[in-house]
């Protein structure tokens, strides 16, 4: 039952550190088509951890420090991969708000320095007057 667990285990490495170095290129694209990938994997990874709870399957020996091993580097993996998701998530909001900027129609003119009219955004104006 280890051997399920610990090939699981691989395959899940496999996805995260192919999903992590799109991310970290950021290309968004093929990062995206990995994750289906990685979500299989994580799925198969923890019904395999499961089955073997449930059987109270324990690794011994070599086997165990083995695992300790791949469960470090499942959890560094894991925390990268959080991290570039999180910077991916960052730069698309960047980009969809510069985008969204663009698209939003000039605003009323201003007035330059010699009373001329200038197109753009302005600043919202105040006028008070007193008699």
């Amino acid at each position: 039952m280890m051997d399920a667990v610990m090939q699981a285990a691989q395959r899940l490495m496999e996805a995260l550190r192919a999903e992590n170095e799109a991310l970290a290129r950021l290309d968004l694209a093929a990062a995206g088509e990995l994750a289906g990938g990685k979500r299989q994997a994580a799925d198969a990874f923890a019904a395999a951890f499961a089955a073997a709870q449930k059987l109270g399957t324990r690794a011994e020996g070599g086997e165990r420090a083995r695992a300790e091993e791949v469960a470090a580097r499942l959890r560094d993996l894991t925390a990268e991969n959080r991290r570039l998701l999180e910077r991916a998530i960052a730069l698309q909001s960047r980009v969809i708000e510069t985008i969204a900027g663009a698209a939003r129609p000039p605003g009323p003119g201003t007035y330059g320095a010699r009373g001329r009219m200038k197109e753009g955004r302005g600043a919202a104006v105040s006028v008070l007057s007193r008699a």
